[in-house]
């Protein structure tokens, strides 16, 4: 449920409460008013004989008195009581409201303290957890809108750069030249495409995904098996340790997990060695993809499934260490759609890549 829909619900809650509060001062005042009107009635029998004009128009005058009294005593009551609710109820509503005309207004307000355990309290709690929500995604937005602008304009800028020289003569394209000028329309090409796949993903709806049972262990060995040339040539080792499950999901949506999460261990290995592990547990089956690479700081490790996150931003894209900060973001966002999480477990320098995926949809 969208905390859009949970905050409508707390509303009516809390027009029901209003509604109850009011009713309940208006019983009070009618209880008060009808007990004291009754009390006096029956005094007023019991100490006067009704005989003649002017005992009866005493005994009304009497009541009149007692009434009107009581009356304006139970009024004093239950405004009382009625200021006493209202003020409880509306004053937080009062600061949410305050604080709502800010978010409208561009500008993100302090979180609202919850003084209560009802409604109101938690009607709070879901609007400061809707500002913070609110504000992450404009952060994420900036920084995605900044490194998008960061990564494009180098390589851009090294192809205009090129290309105007290469047309006004003065420099002679050889391969060497040539085969730069690919690199860096490859890597725009890459950033463009991962983009692409990342806003599909986010877009793509539950009825639209392709669900069939998959073996997963099989699906492993097989994203596995394209990466093996490239291990070759870095002179790299993949140790495999598999259990034998079959989960429902989307095969393509899966494979590219495989491969950005065995992609992501390549790019940022400082050893030889990477370790891919599947294990079956009560609801999910995890996969873990570790390897060894420099330490990263406990702060920074919930951050690396964010869009453009780069653990080391000082490098040169070209290094091999440097990737376009997109492909884990991926990896959430599908891992999301199939209904399971993902995380970081570090321990000094090996770092375990981990996803779970329900194992009965």
């Amino acid at each position: 449920m969208s905390r859009i829909k949970q905050l409508q619900i707390w509303k009516q809650h809390v027009t029901w409460k209003l509604i109850g509060v009011n009713v309940l001062v208006m019983l009070i005042v009618i209880w008060l008013a009808g007990v004291s009107v009754k009390d006096f009635a029956c005094v007023l029998v019991a100490k006067y004989q009704l005989v003649g004009e002017e005992r009866n128009f005493f005994f009304q005058r009497t009541m009149h008195f007692y009434l009107i009294r009581a009356s304006l005593l139970a009024i004093i009551v239950a405004a009382i009581i009625h200021f006493v609710f209202i003020k409880k109820i509306l004053s937080p509503l009062k600061r949410l409201t305050q604080s709502t005309r800010q978010l409208m207004a561009g500008s993100y307000p302090e979180p609202i303290e919850a003084s209560s355990e009802d409604e109101i309290g938690e009607l709070t709690r879901h609007f400061n957890a809707l500002t913070l929500t609110l504000k992450q995604t404009e952060d994420n937005r900036r920084r995605m809108l900044s490194n998008v602008s960061h990564d494009l304009r180098t390589p851009l800028s090294n192809l205009n750069g090129y290309l105007e020289a290469l047309g006004s003569g003065v420099i002679v394209g050889d391969k060497d030249l040539y085969l730069s000028l690919l690199e860096e329309t490859q890597h725009i090409t890459r950033l463009v495409e991962q983009l692409h796949q990342l806003s599909v993903w986010e877009d793509r709806q539950a009825a639209s995904m392709s669900y069939s049972p998959i073996q997963m262990d099989e699906l492993i060995v097989r994203s596995t098996q394209s990466f093996q040339m490239e291990l070759q040539s870095k002179n790299m080792e993949l140790e495999l340790s598999l259990a034998k499950e079959i989960v429902t999901g989307d095969e393509d949506g899966l494979r590219q997990v495989l491969n950005n999460l065995i992609q992501n261990a390549i790019n940022y290995n400082a050893g030889r060695m990477i370790w891919v592990s599947g294990v079956i547990e009560p609801l999910h089956y995890r996969v873990t993809v570790s390897n060894v690479g420099d330490p990263l700081p406990e702060e920074l490790q919930g951050l690396v499934f964010e869009r453009f996150y780069q653990a080391d931003p000082s490098r040169h894209r070209g290094e091999a260490t440097q990737g376009s900060g997109l492909g884990l973001s991926i990896v959430k966002e599908i891992v999301k759609k199939h209904g399971g999480s993902v995380g970081l477990s570090s321990e000094n320098n090996k770092h375990s890549f981990w996803v779970t995926i329900p194992r009965h949809s």
